[in-house]
């Protein structure tokens, strides 16, 4: 079992309970997904471009990522109607909490400049997203053999609609969070 899931069931669901008064224990708000989105801009002129993000995205996950497509046609893009440009992963169950375990400990604290994520970040449905403007903060990424750093968009679905439980939920998780008016990355 990983160590959060575990964490979860022991401690976070009952702390959360009484904090927000639930009462139904379905209420309790728990991770339902994450989707990693890494968006390839020079896929359209570099097709190892593509390649080397769908590896790294990859290694990073666990899994093999779903190649996206250009949805409309953006002549200023250069960009046509079912292009490849990029690459997503969605994770459920033990890959999930493995993956959220290994971003707030191994890999947001390699940041330099770090000073916690942004606690306004949520869609206003119990959604979070994070960008990260390099992939080299995981280790399983070899920074010696990376031509081009990709950047990447985290979000973590909830089953709750409300942003502060979501927000209690990722800070029991150990998500570090910038205090209010605290400036930087």
């Amino acid at each position: 079992m990983p160590r959060l899931l575990d964490q979860y069931t022991s401690k976070i669901a009952g702390e959360l309970t009484t904090k927000f008064g639930l009462k139904n224990k379905m209420a309790i708000p728990k991770l339902e997904k994450i989707v990693i989105n890494m968006g390839v801009g020079r896929a359209t002129q570099d097709k190892a471009a593509l390649e080397q993000a769908v590896d790294a995205l990859a290694r990073i996950s666990g899994q093999k990522p779903l190649i996206t497509k250009a949805k409309v046609s953006v002549a200023g893009f250069k960009l046509r109607e079912g292009n490849e440009i990029g690459c997503k992963v969605t994770l459920r169950g033990q890959r999930m909490y493995e993956f959220l375990d290994r971003l707030i400990t191994i890999a947001l604290p390699r940041i330099r400049d770090f000073r916690g994520v942004n606690p306004n970040s949520f869609d206003g449905h119990g959604n979070y997203t994070l960008g990260l403007a390099e992939q080299v903060v995981f280790p399983e990424i070899e920074a010696d053999k990376i031509q081009h750093t990709q950047g990447m968009d985290i979000t973590v679905v909830t089953t709750t609609s409300n942003d502060d439980q979501a927000r209690e939920l990722l800070r029991g998780f150990g998500m570090p969070f910038r205090q209010p008016g605290q400036k930087g990355k």
